[in-house]
């Protein structure tokens, strides 16, 4: 008797999180259309990408954009730590949880890259979503005195 469930690959599952985390593509991928929390990463990604978008459509001076496109920032970082997890759990865990009952697979070094460039881009974005936050937040106390 076959079993129902495909195989899981840890590298697609590191690239899904580096290349389309913020959306959720890797809980999809792993848990299926009927993840709760792959679902949750679509909203907040959403609206950032909106506010993301009023940013560069009514400029930086549009209070509510900044407020909305820091949970852009917000939800690639987690993305980028998801692509961490799942790069850096070792192969017999990894088979263990998402692929019991088949035959291992050796995952070779695109995990590791993937992890590699998930750490670039995580940092990049949570720094950038800290110093603009800063930056705005010291800005309106400024006008407010």
């Amino acid at each position: 008797m076959d079993n129902p469930r495909p195989y899981r690959s840890k590298a697609l599952a590191t690239w899904l999180a580096v290349v389309a985390g913020a959306a959720g593509a890797h809980r999809f991928y792993l848990h299926g259309s009927r993840d709760a929390w792959a679902w949750l990463h679509l909203p907040p990604t959403l609206v950032g990408l909106w506010g993301a978008w009023r940013m560069d459509t009514l400029g930086q001076d549009d209070r509510l954009a900044w407020l909305l496109a820091p949970l852009l920032g917000l939800m690639v970082s987690i993305g980028m730590v998801s692509a961490i997890v799942a790069g850096l759990t070792p192969d017999a865990r990894w088979d263990a949880r998402h692929n019991a009952g088949l035959a291992p697979r050796s995952t070779g070094w695109l995990p590791v890259l993937g992890v590699i460039l998930a750490l670039l881009l995580g940092g990049i974005a949570l720094m950038s979503t800290i110093a603009f936050s800063g930056q705005r937040f010291f800005e309106w106390q400024q006008q407010q005195t």
